[in-house]
C-alpha cells in the first residue's frame, strides 16, 4: 500500500525534471553574424520571421523563373562554402504567402545542395529563404529558385550570387 502513495510524488518529480530540461534550438552555427528566430528542426520548419531586419542586403537583380520576372536580394554578406546563405525573393504578384518558394545553392540538379523553404513575410511581401551552401562550392554556382504557384504549377530559375 505504501508503494502506491509514493508513485504520485515520484511521477510529479519526474515531470518537473523533464519540464526544466534544456531545449535545443535546432541550430549548430554561430550567431555573431546574424539573427533570426530559432524554429525547431531544419530550414523547412522555421517559424514566421515576422517583421525583422535582414541586415545589409545586396540586390541580385531581376531574373526569370519560368515566365515570371523575379527580384532577389542576398542578405548577411557574401556566399561562402559550408556557410548559411540568406535569399530574399519578391514575386511579381501578391499572393499573401499562397505560393511555395524553395531555393538551393549550387547546380540545377541539386547535387550536394540543401533546399530551403521560403517563409512569407507579410510586412515585406517577400519570401525569406535560409539554406546551407555546399562545400566546396561547385563551378558556376548559382542560387536556384523553385516557385510552386497556388494552382500547383512549378517553375525553376537561377540567379548569380554575391561571392
Amino acid at each position: 500500500m505504501k508503494q502506491k502513495h509514493l508513485m504520485l510524488p515520484i511521477l510529479a518529480f519526474s515531470v518537473g525534471l523533464i519540464a526544466c530540461g534544456e531545449k535545443k534550438s535546432g541550430h549548430d552555427h554561430p550567431h555573431d553574424d546574424h539573427d533570426h528566430p530559432h524554429g525547431e528542426g531544419n530550414v523547412e520548419n522555421r517559424e514566421d520571421h515576422g517583421d525583422h531586419d535582414h541586415g545589409e542586403e545586396t540586390e541580385l537583380g531581376s531574373f526569370k523563373v519560368g515566365d515570371l520576372d523575379m527580384q532577389a536580394a542576398q542578405a548577411h554578406g557574401s556566399l561562402a562554402a559550408g556557410k548559411e546563405g540568406h535569399l530574399v525573393i519578391k514575386l511579381p504578384y501578391k499572393d499573401n504567402g499562397a505560393s511555395i518558394v524553395r531555393a538551393w545553392i549550387g547546380t540545377e540538379d541539386r547535387t550536394l545542395s540543401q533546399v530551403g523553404k521560403g517563409v512569407y513575410t507579410p510586412s515585406h511581401d517577400d519570401y525569406d529563404i535560409h539554406t546551407m551552401a555546399p562545400s566546396p562550392l561547385p563551378e558556376g554556382v548559382k542560387w536556384w529558385v523553385e516557385v510552386q504557384k497556388p494552382d500547383g504549377t512549378k517553375l525553376v530559375g537561377s540567379v548569380t550570387p554575391k561571392l
